[in-house]
Order: C-alpha cells, then structure tokens, then sequence
C-alpha cells in the first residue's frame, strides 16, 4: 500500500473505532487491525496514539471552523463591515450543530467521531482546543463591532455561554428527548439553532430580541422550500 494510501487508511478505520467505541476502549492494534496495516506504519506517520487523536480532530475542527469563519464573513459584507449580534451568533453555533445533529448527519462517522470528542475528556483534544482559539477571537471582535461600548467581559462570557449550549446541546440530546417525552424535537436542527441564537442574543442585549426576524424553511407538500432567503 502506498504512503499516502496507509496514512488514510489509518485515520479512517481510527475514526470509526473512535466513533463507535469511544477513546478508551480503543488500542493502536484495534487500529491496525481495521486499517489492515502494521503497527510500525502508525508509529511512522503519526508516532503515538496521542498524535493520531489530535490529527483526527484538527481535521474535523478546521472544517467547522472554515464554514463558521465563511458564514461570519458573509454575514460583515452584508451589514458594510458589521454584522448583526445575531447573524455572528448564528455563524458560531450553526455549524456544529448541523454537522452534529439532524438524521442526514449523526449517523454519519465524522458527526459520531466529534460527538465523542465533545463527551469525552481526552487530553490531546483539551491541548487543541485550550490553544487554537484564533477563529474565535475573530468573533469577539466582530461582536465588539455589534456592540459597541459593551463590557469586553460580557461578550467573552457570551460568546462562552453560547458555545457551552451548543455543545451540551450535541453531547446531551439523548438525555433531552428522555426528560421531554420526546416534546423537544431534535431533528429540528434550523429550530435548534434559532433558539440557542435567541437566548444567547436575549442574554447579550439584556433581554432584547434578534434584530430581524428568524426566517425558516417552509414545509410543502412534504419537502423543505426556502422562501425569502
């Protein structure tokens, strides 16, 4: 097998192993063996079970990021350099949400492998995420742009708090369709967002409402339309 070949064969049966099974439960030589390769060929191109981890991660983190930095630029080059608090909050937490949740994507091994990620503590995973904070500095400043003259603090504990919903939103969904009685749909990805947005924009505004409306897809004759987008 060539070395381009080995390398992808080792992080895809790794990411299914992860996403299956979880951290811990998985060896390098559970690893090899799905990958069909030896153990000297992870210990070539990644040199332990730690590097391999945070590959898989950085991987699927700098995919969410990108779209989440795309949305943000587009919603600033709608507003002439300014995007409204709720378009930067909805360009956060959008794109984890929709890689994660929803039946077209949490059967998926990607949405699987970022789920666990998220469950579970892994050191390699806390160094990466306790250090690649650029992409979201970019978004406290595009807030301070929203909101002029607020406390600094308060919109680092905003941008926190909104994360912090999301994320226990996508580790915890199993737990929320048991405590509702299925009442809370989480399927409905769009309305998920919506109100992560709403409480999160409510919280930043003391109290006030988006600043437009939230517009949804329409549902005719069975399919999702879009109207005014």
């Amino acid at each position: 097998m060539a070395s381009d070949q080995t390398r992808t064969a080792i992080l895809a049966a790794a990411e299914r192993l992860y996403a299956d099974r979880g951290f811990g439960d998985v060896t390098l030589r559970d690893i090899v063996a799905e990958a069909n390769v030896n153990l000297a060929a992870v210990n070539y191109h990644f040199g332990s079970k730690d590097e391999l981890i945070a590959e898989l991660f950085v991987t699927r983190s700098i995919q969410t990021n990108r779209e989440r930095l795309n949305e943000l630029k587009a919603a600033e080059e709608r507003g002439g350099g300014r995007a409204a608090i709720d378009d930067i909050m909805r360009a956060l937490v959008g794109p984890p949400l929709r890689g994660c949740l929803g039946p077209n994507r949490e059967g998926s091994t990607a949405a699987r492998f970022m789920i666990r990620a998220s469950i579970e503590s892994v050191p390699p995973i806390r160094r990466i995420k306790n250090r690649e904070v650029d992409h979201l500095r970019k978004f406290a400043a595009a807030m301070r742009r929203a909101l002029p003259g607020r406390d600094e603090a308060e919109l680092y504990w905003g941008l926190h708090f909104a994360l912090a919903m999301a994320h226990h939103t996508i580790r915890e969904k199993e737990r929320l369709l048991r405590l509702s009685e299925g009442k809370c749909d989480l399927d409905d990805v769009a309305g998920i967002i919506d109100r992560v947005v709403t409480v999160s924009v409510m919280a930043l505004t003391h109290g006030e409402a988006p600043s437009k409306p939230v517009v949804r897809p329409m549902v005719a004759h069975g399919r999702l339309t879009r109207q005014d987008l």
